[in-house]
């Protein structure tokens, strides 16, 4: 029973983000993560991976010099769709930098080969997404990993390089997120 109420309450905080029928541009960008350029064809680029709830908690701990950007979105979610090209700028510019992008998924997993792996290709994202099965979040997943965040809500953005962190919950503008990112790499 508490299994179907906390699978409930998740979906309906992912869903709390209304679904929009906008699309972000369609500019392809190399990310940051490597250091040659993605020449590869759209059939070949989604190769997004699916991590645990445990490994992603173990991912999003990870402490040493390189600052991790990781955000929570789902291909439904507008304000998710809004703020990913300030993502992409952002990666484009600290390209070589020890900086990672990382966008955990949280479309439902029947999403994954069609509107997700759509979405990978058309932004050159695929080797920048993991891909997450809400259906096997529960409350110790989000008071493990965040301050804040108990996720009720998205877009959410984590960053964190060694022991320093920031939680950002909604969307980011353009000039938020470089702020943040500059505050890290100071």
């Amino acid at each position: 029973m508490k299994k179907i109420i906390l699978s409930t309450l998740i979906l309906t905080a992912l869903y709390s983000c209304k679904k929009d029928g906008e699309k972000t541009q369609d500019t392809a960008v190399t990310d940051s993560v490597s250091v040659t350029e993605n020449k590869t064809s759209a059939a070949d680029t989604h190769t997004s991976r699916e991590l645990s709830p445990e490994d992603l908690g173990k991912f999003l701990a990870q402490k040493n010099d390189t600052l991790y950007v990781t955000n929570f979105f789902a291909t439904w979610c507008g304000p998710c769709m809004r703020e990913i090209p300030h993502f992409k700028n952002k990666m484009e510019e600290l390209k070589g930098k020890p900086v990672k992008f990382t966008f955990i998924n949280l479309d439902d997993k029947s999403e994954w080969e069609s509107s997700v792996k759509r979405f990978a290709q058309e932004n050159n994202l695929a080797s920048n997404i993991i891909l997450l099965d809400g259906q096997k979040l529960d409350p110790t997943f989000f008071t493990s990993n965040f301050k804040q965040w108990n996720g009720g809500s998205i877009p959410f953005t984590y960053l964190r390089k060694g022991d320093k962190t920031d939680e950002y919950l909604g969307m980011m503008t353009e000039e938020v997120l470089n702020s943040k990112v500059e505050a890290f790499l100071k």
